[in-house]
């Protein structure tokens, strides 16, 4: 079994980077399909789409979906910072804070984890 956590680095801005969430989600579905340990985290300007996702007219709200239960982690600190910490909160997305208000690669890395940006 693989262990993976994708991670989503990508703003919301450009259709460049909705490509990029999109190509993430993806993975995670993929990775979800075949049983695999999959995690999916965002962070940095990424935790924007958390609250982009969760709208329901977006055009990808199903494909988030359907990989939802596989976020573990959302920046706490990233999010404060982006302003949608609330957001994230009403989605019910877990904040994380595990390394000075950021998520733990080390963890991650330590715990055998391959992990993949977007």
């Amino acid at each position: 079994m693989n262990k993976v956590a994708i991670v989503v680095l990508a703003d919301i801005e450009t259709f460049e980077a909705l490509g990029r969430v999109v190509n993430a989600l993806q993975a995670v579905k993929e990775f979800k399909a075949a049983k695999d340990d999959v995690q999916l985290i965002f962070d940095g300007a990424g935790t924007k789409w958390i609250v982009e996702l969760s709208k329901p007219e977006h055009k990808y709200k199903d494909l988030f979906d359907a990989v939802k239960d596989k976020v573990t982690g959302v920046c706490s600190y990233c999010a404060n910072a982006f302003g949608v910490k609330e957001g994230v909160q009403k989605s019910g997305c877990p904040l994380t804070e595990d390394y000075e208000g950021h998520p733990s690669f080390q963890k991650l890395v330590s715990d055998g984890y391959q992990i993949i940006t977007f």
